[in-house]
């Protein structure tokens, strides 16, 4: 747990998480509820708030694994820009325990949160380890959830603030095409218990 393979070496991945310490992270608020348990990053969710990278990246290839406890919402952000607003300055793979819904909605897990519902429900039950792939290549966003690609996404399609190419409704008040592509990586403390483990990226 919380290695690279000789391979991966090779290939220029990198550990996000050493399986000991909060090396190379921040908190934005309430530190107290993010610690190291058992090699995994384990976040209490007794309030609110968010775990990040102080790195910074753009064109990457991020892969990790989450369990969380029965109807814990949390999310992986990306390209997060400005630490103080998270919501409207960072994409966000959803977390939530949505394993029994039937029709896949914007903030199923899996969703490019408020953008995309993912393709099909790809989500374990509650208590179970699940894997993430998240890649950014330019404009393009591919999110990959157990082996399976749930979402992939042209920013460059939402040209106008507040509004998705379908002409839906979003919470972002600024047009993603616009926005900035790099960013700082995050987890979301939602007020749920989840543990994560094995957090590894590739620039590209």
């Amino acid at each position: 747990m919380n290695a690279l393979t000789e391979q991966e070496r090779q290939q220029g991945y990198r550990l996000l998480f050493d399986g000991s310490t909060l090396g190379g992270w921040a908190v934005t608020r309430q530190p107290e509820e993010w610690l190291v348990r058992d090699g995994n990053l384990v976040c209490t969710g007794d309030s609110h708030g968010y775990a990040h990278t102080e790195d910074q990246f753009e064109n990457f290839i991020l892969e990790l694994e989450y369990k969380g406890a029965p109807g814990t919402n949390s999310g992986v952000f990306f390209r997060w820009t400005d630490l103080s607003d998270p919501v409207n300055t960072g994409l966000e793979m959803q977390i939530w325990d949505t394993f029994h819904q039937e029709e896949m909605v914007k903030n199923s897990s899996g969703a490019l949160y408020d953008l995309v519902a993912p393709s099909v429900n790809a989500v374990r039950p509650a208590g179970e380890w699940n894997r993430i792939v998240v890649k950014c290549d330019g404009s393009i966003v591919e999110l990959t959830l157990n082996g399976m690609l749930v979402v992939k996404a042209d920013l460059d399609q939402w040209t106008v603030a507040g509004k998705n190419p379908d002409g839906t409704d979003n919470k972002f008040k600024y047009a993603w095409r616009d926005q900035p592509r790099r960013g700082h990586i995050g987890l979301q403390n939602h007020g749920g218990y989840i543990e994560f483990r094995n957090l590894k990226l590739i620039e590209l």
